[in-house]
């Protein structure tokens, strides 16, 4: 799941609107529709701010299998 779908699904689930997300994020509503909408560059101390309250942060994924032995 890309990080977009994953705010909107959880935003959803917690009955929020984006502009009750960004308010408790501390964020701008400009910041959360982008983050939504999937902007491929945001900042990602905000991103963490607003996963936080999800119980989520950001962190390295393999995009990849790692090789044989490793």
């Amino acid at each position: 799941m890309v990080l977009a779908e994953f705010i909107k699904e959880q935003r959803k689930c917690y009955h929020l609107t984006q502009r009750d997300l960004a308010d408790r994020a501390g964020v701008g509503l400009r910041f959360v529709r982008e983050m939504e909408s999937g902007k491929a560059t945001l900042r990602m101390d905000k991103v963490n701010i607003v996963l936080d309250l999800f119980g989520h942060s950001l962190g390295p994924v393999p995009n990849r299998p790692a090789p044989e032995g490793k």
